[in-house]
């Protein structure tokens, strides 16, 4: 596969794969942000004034703090995705960032937001 080998059509999929993930990781987030601002309680207590016992303050500090992990998570993917929707634009989606080669169509099928091809990806891996 050179440079030219992916053809409008395949492109096409892989910015429609992307516009997808995308809508879902959007809304992933608003859903966790929806759920951790739903779950927000006073310092010492719940909604209804009472105190709560210290394990439930630490599982709902737990929580937040896992939805919060994931939140971030989602935010790097879709910086990923957002660049690789730029470099279908650009005309260099499927082409590796390190080494300018071709990334093989059964790794854009399965991560299409990737810029490198898996050679070049281990080998930063291991650095």
């Amino acid at each position: 596969m050179k440079k030219k080998d992916l053809d409008k059509k395949k492109v096409a999929e892989y910015q429609k794969s992307l516009f997808y993930l995308k809508e879902k990781i959007v809304n992933d987030i608003k859903q966790i942000s929806k759920n951790s601002s739903s779950s927000d309680r006073g310092e010492s207590g719940d909604i209804s004034g009472h105190v709560m016992h210290l394990a439930d303050v630490a599982t709902d500090m737990y929580d937040r703090e896992f939805s919060l992990g994931l939140a971030s998570n989602d935010r790097e993917l879709l910086s990923k995705i957002d660049k690789a929707l730029r470099r279908i634009e650009s005309g260099a989606f499927g082409v590796c960032e390190e080494c300018d080669g071709p990334i093989r169509e059964i790794r854009l099928k399965a991560l299409p937001y990737v810029d490198n091809c898996l050679k070049c990806q281990e080998k930063l891996e291991s650095q």
